[in-house]
Order: C-alpha cells, then structure tokens, then sequence
C-alpha cells in the first residue's frame, strides 16, 4: 500500500509562493501529480510528472506552477507561484502505481487577496 505524505501548505498573500512537497512511501515508478479542489468544486488537475520526467499541467497553471521530483527522496514537488485567490484550495498528491490510484490526505493553501 503507497502512503503519500503532503507538506507546505498554508496561507499566503496574493502575488506569494508556496512550495508543497509530497513523499511516497516508495519509488512511483510511473506517474505522480497534484490535484486540487475547492470548496463547492470538483477535484481537478493540477500538474503531473512521469517517472521520466514528463510534465502535464492545466492550461491555466501553466508559467506560475512547476512540478518538480526527487526520485533519491521519492517526492514530488509543486512550485506555486504568482498565487490568487482563486488558487485557494485542497491540494492532493496522487499517484499511478500500477494501474491503481493512490491519494494524499490533503493540504490547504489558502491565498488572501
């Protein structure tokens, strides 16, 4: 069973940045992202990363969000920066291990305008 672990959230002012961090209990071998969802809304995609390195992002997270990996650290990173309210949410870490899907618990980041 994969544990991932979520860290970095918080509150930030508009314009701020914030680092998560999200540590698997093994080496993902396949894919690892970031998902968010805000109150009222449906989870949605934020970035992904394979284990070769290949990103994915929203159209609308493109140029202010990075997603990053250690592969030595099993953990995935996102890079949030430029951040509005509208970025305001529960920020998932998740992950394709063979062929199930695995979830963090969450964690906030809340942006004050």
């Amino acid at each position: 069973q994969v544990q991932l672990v979520e860290s970095g959230g918080g509150l930030v002012q508009a314009g701020g940045s914030l680092r998560l961090s999200c540590e698997a209990s093994e080496r993902i071998r396949y894919v690892m992202g970031w998902f968010r969802q805000a109150p009222g809304k449906q989870r949605e995609l934020v970035a992904t990363i394979t284990d070769s390195g290949v990103t994915n992002y929203a159209d609308s997270r493109k140029g202010r969000f990075a997603i990053s990996k250690d592969n030595a650290k099993n953990t995935v990173y996102l890079q949030m920066n430029s951040l509005k309210p509208e970025d305001t949410a529960v920020y998932y870490c998740y992950a394709l291990y063979y062929g199930r899907d695995y979830w963090g618990q969450g964690t906030q980041v809340t942006v004050s305008s």
